[in-house]
C-alpha cells in the first residue's frame, strides 16, 4: 500500500469538482426531509401519539438493507437512458422519478384516514432514497481519482456539506411553507406542502444532467476481468458464465472487504460502525416532536433547527475535514463521539428548563449540530477510503448499512423510549448520551490494529488498495 502525505487547502474545496459532489450530497439528504421531519409533524398534525411517529421511522430501515441490492445497481444497466446519460445518472433519474410521484400521492392522502397507505408511500420513497444513494455515493467518489488523497478528503466534507444542504434547507423550507399554509387556513396545508418540494426535486434534477460520470463500459470491462478470474474462460459455458457474475457482483464485493482486513478485525470495524452513531439517531428521531412538545412553533422549529443548524453544520462540516487530517481519522473520531455524547445534555436542559428559551435553543443546535457535523464528516472519510474502486458502489453500500441499521432500526424505539419514561424527555436525552460510549470503547481498542494505518495518522490520508489478509 502506498500512502500519501495530504496538504489540504482552501484551493482544494475550490475545485471545480466540489460543487458537482455538494449538488450530489443534496440530492441524496433531500428525501430524508419527506420521511424524516415532514413525515412526523404531519402524524403529530393528524394527532398520531410519539409512539406511532417513533415507529413510522422503520421507514428508514431500508437504508440498512440497501447494500443486498447494490450489487445489482453496480452491474444493470437501464436501457436507452444509460446510452444517454451514464450508468450511475441513469439510475439516480429513474429513483428520482419514483419519489415525485410518490409525493404526488402523497398530496392526495390524510394520515389520520389512510396511515397504512401514507406509511406504505413512505416506505417506496424510502427504497427509492436508499437505493439512488447507492449510486449517489458512487458517482461522488468516482469524481476524485484514487491517488488524489487531499481531495478525497475535502469530497467527504463537501458531500457532507450537500447532504445537510438538502436535509436542512429542504427541511426549513417545508416548515416554512407548511406554517404559511396552516395560517392561511389551507385545511391540508402538508399535502399542498409536498407539491411546493416536488418542484424542487424537478430542479436538483435538471442540474444532475450537468455531472460527468466515468465510462460505464470501462468498469464493465474490469467487472468482466473479475469474472474470468473467478471462472476461467466461460464464453462458451451459460453455467459458468452465470457463476462468474453473481460471483463477481455479489461475492466478490464483500470478500474484497475481509480481504483487505481480516475477518477478525473486519468484523470489529462493522461493529464501530453499527454502533457509533445511534445515540445521534435516538435524538433525531424525536428531535422534532419534542420542539413541538415543548412549546416551539413551526417558524422557531424551522429558524433554528434547519436554518441556524444548516449555517453551523456547514461551517463545521469544513472544519471537520481539516480536523480529520490534521489529528487523524480514528484520534478525530473518538473526540468527535465524546463531543457528540456530551452535547445530548443540553437538551436535557431544555426539557428540564420549563418554559421554551429560545437562547437556550440556539446554544443546544449550534453545539449539537457542530459536533454532528465533524463527527459526520470523519465518518464519511474514513468509510469512503476503505472501498475497493472495482466494486464502489457496493462497498460503500455495505458500510454505510451497517451503520444506517444501528440509526434506523435501534431508533425506531424512540417514540417508545419517551413514553415509558412517562415523557420525561431530560432522562431520555441522558440515555441518548450514555448509547454513545460502547463505540468509543470499541474504536479505542481498533486505533492501532487497523491494517490501513498509512490512513488515520495524522496529516496522511491514502486511497485503499487490496492488502494481505492479517497485515
Amino acid at each position: 500500500m502506498i500512502a500519501a502525505t495530504a496538504q489540504p487547502s482552501l484551493a482544494t474545496y475550490l475545485d471545480r469538482r466540489m460543487p458537482r459532489i455538494l449538488l450530489l450530497g443534496a440530492i441524496s439528504g433531500f428525501p430524508w426531509v419527506l420521511i424524516g421531519s415532514s413525515l412526523s409533524l404531519w402524524l403529530k398534525d393528524d394527532g398520531m401519539s410519539r409512539s406511532t411517529i417513533g415507529w413510522a421511522g422503520l421507514i428508514f430501515s431500508v437504508y440498512a438493507i440497501n447494500y443486498l441490492w447494490a450489487p445489482l445497481i453496480d452491474r444493470i444497466r437501464i436501457p436507452w437512458l444509460t446510452e444517454k446519460v451514464g450508468h450511475r445518472k441513469a439510475w439516480i433519474l429513474l429513483l428520482q422519478i419514483v419519489i415525485l410521484l410518490m409525493l404526488l400521492v402523497w398530496s392526495t392522502l390524510s394520515p389520520s384516514e389512510s396511515l397504512a397507505v401514507v406509511i406504505a408511500v413512505g416506505v417506496v420513497i424510502a427504497v427509492a432514497s436508499a437505493s439512488q444513494d447507492i449510486t449517489i455515493d458512487a458517482l461522488r467518489i468516482e469524481q476524485v481519482a484514487e491517488t488524489e488523497s487531499a481531495t478525497m478528503a475535502a469530497g467527504a466534507a463537501v458531500a457532507v456539506v450537500g447532504w445537510w444542504t438538502g436535509f436542512k434547507l429542504g427541511g426549513l423550507l417545508s416548515l416554512l411553507v407548511a406554517g404559511a399554509f396552516e395560517e392561511r387556513g389551507v385545511a391540508d396545508h402538508w399535502q399542498a406542502t409536498f407539491l411546493v418540494l416536488a418542484v424542487l426535486m424537478v430542479v436538483m434534477n435538471l442540474l444532475l444532467l450537468l455531472i460527468p460520470e466515468m465510462s460505464w463500459r470501462e468498469r464493465r470491462e474490469r467487472q468482466r476481468a473479475d469474472e474470468h478470474r473467478l471462472v476461467g474462460n466461460a464464453d462458451d459455458n451459460i453455467f459458468k458464465l452465470t457463476v462468474g457474475w453473481i460471483g463477481s457482483t455479489i461475492i466478490s464485493p464483500i470478500s474484497s472487504f475481509f480481504r483487505q482486513n481480516g475477518v477478525a478485525l473486519a468484523c470489529a470495524i462493522l461493529a464501530f460502525v453499527f454502533l457509533f452513531k445511534i445515540g445521534e439517531a435516538f435524538v433525531g428521531r424525536m428531535s422534532i416532536v419534542f420542539y413541538d412538545d415543548i412549546g416551539f412553533s413551526k417558524g422557531d422549529i424551522g429558524l433554528y433547527s434547519k436554518g441556524l443548524g444548516w449555517v453551523t453544520t456547514i461551517v463545521f462540516t469544513l472544519i471537520g475535514g481539516w480536523f480529520a487530517v490534521k489529528r487523524g481519522v480514528v484520534t478525530a473520531l473518538i473526540l468527535a463521539g465524546i463531543a457528540m455524547a456530551a452535547t445530548n445534555l443540553l437538551f436535557a436542559a431544555m426539557a428540564w428548563q420549563g418554559e421554551p428559551s429560545t437562547l437556550l435553543f440556539a446554544v443546544a443546535v449550534i453545539v449539537d449540530d457542530a459536533a454532528a457535523a465533524i463527527a459526520t464528516v470523519i465518518f464519511v472519510t474514513f468509510i469512503s477510503l476503505m472501498v475497493d474502486r472495482t466494486y464502489t458502489a457496493t462497498q460503500y453500500a455495505l458500510l454505510s448499512s451497517i451503520g444506517t441499521s444501528g440509526r434506523t432500526v435501534v431508533a425506531a424505539s424512540s417514540g417508545a423510549l419517551v413514553d415509558g419514561l412517562g415523557g420525561d424527555w431530560g432522562t431520555f436525552f441522558i440515555l441518548t448520551a450514555v448509547m454513545v460510549l460502547p463505540s468509543l470503547i470499541l474504536l479505542y481498542w481498533l486505533r492501532n490494529r487497523l491494517p490501513t494505518r498509512q490512513q488515520v495518522e495524522p496529516a496522511v490520508v491514502s486511497p485503499v488498495t487490496p492488502v494481505n489478509p492479517g497485515t
